[in-house]
């Protein structure tokens, strides 16, 4: 075995050597893992959130509101899946994200308008679900960050 043999792999000898800007990034397969991970929870966060507030408008108010809520709901799910498809196709696809989806609101709102037995303020809260989620969801890991941040010396 010779010298010349022999790969040479280059090591990195101090810290200043590594490429700044880079030390914290991940393999783009990570980070599609951590996207479709956060897609999951908020779809499961969202849902749970709807049962309990579809459950207590029924409770307070009345069947057909509590129906009118859950339609919006749903269709505040089905515009947070569109999203995340859009988001998905980002960069590999696209360069920016559509505004089609929006329509799927203004479908249902003027279908409220024209129909008696919906209600326009409880679809479009129940639409809005979708947001309360996210809400949840930043001050959950608002609190998270902050607590591990006390904790560390």
């Amino acid at each position: 075995m010779s010298l010349s043999d022999e790969s040479i792999a280059p090591t990195q000898t101090t810290e200043q050597d590594a490429k700044p800007g880079f030390e914290d990034t991940k393999p783009v397969d990570s980070s599609m893992q951590d996207f479709y991970q956060l897609y999951q929870e908020l779809l499961v966060t969202t849902l749970v959130l709807t049962a309990i507030v579809f459950i207590s408008v029924w409770i307070a108010y009345s069947l057909n509101i509590a129906l009118n809520y859950l339609l919006g709901a749903c269709a505040g799910v089905l515009y947070l899946r569109m999203l995340a498809k859009d988001v998905e196709r980002l960069g590999r696809e696209k360069q920016a994200l559509s505004k089609t989806r929006l329509a799927l609101l203004v479908v249902l709102i003027l279908l409220a308008s024209r129909l008696t037995q919906l209600h326009i303020l409880p679809i479009f809260l129940g639409f809005l679900t979708y947001k309360a989620t996210l809400i949840i969801y930043v001050v959950r890991v608002a609190f998270i960050s902050d607590s591990t941040k006390l904790r560390q010396p």
